[in-house]
């Protein structure tokens, strides 16, 4: 179980952490898809930093499981305040959505299955 929790968790953590790079530097993706989604770019220093700290929080929770547990669920609600904001917009392309969203709900799964719920 916990090659699958060491897996799951780095992945989660490395791509999750390239979209908060790609937001923190400006990257024209981000920008593009916060223009299409009516998201003023003000925005994205704060979503970068969230999912920074979501990342990060993920590793963190080798050390400190309940640090990964907390890191998973919040990265879960960022994703599901992502998906509201799709709607709202009434962007039906949910491919890359649906690509973080899952690896977020999988290393809040992982981080469950494999340390307990606290």
């Amino acid at each position: 179980m916990f090659a699958v929790y060491l897996v799951i968790t780095l992945l989660a953590s490395a791509i999750i952490g390239l979209a908060a790079v790609a937001n923190l530097v400006g990257h024209d993706y981000p920008k593009r898809q916060a223009d299409s989604m009516g998201v003023p770019r003000s925005w994205m220093l704060p979503l970068g930093l969230l999912l920074g700290a979501g990342s990060l929080g993920l590793l963190a929770g080798f050390a400190l499981p309940v640090l990964g547990t907390l890191a998973a669920a919040g990265l879960v609600l960022y994703f599901i305040g992502a998906f509201a904001v799709h709607l709202r917009a009434r962007d039906h392309h949910f491919g890359p959505w649906a690509a973080f969203s899952s690896l977020a709900v999988a290393a809040l799964a992982v981080n469950l299955a494999y340390h307990g719920p606290w």
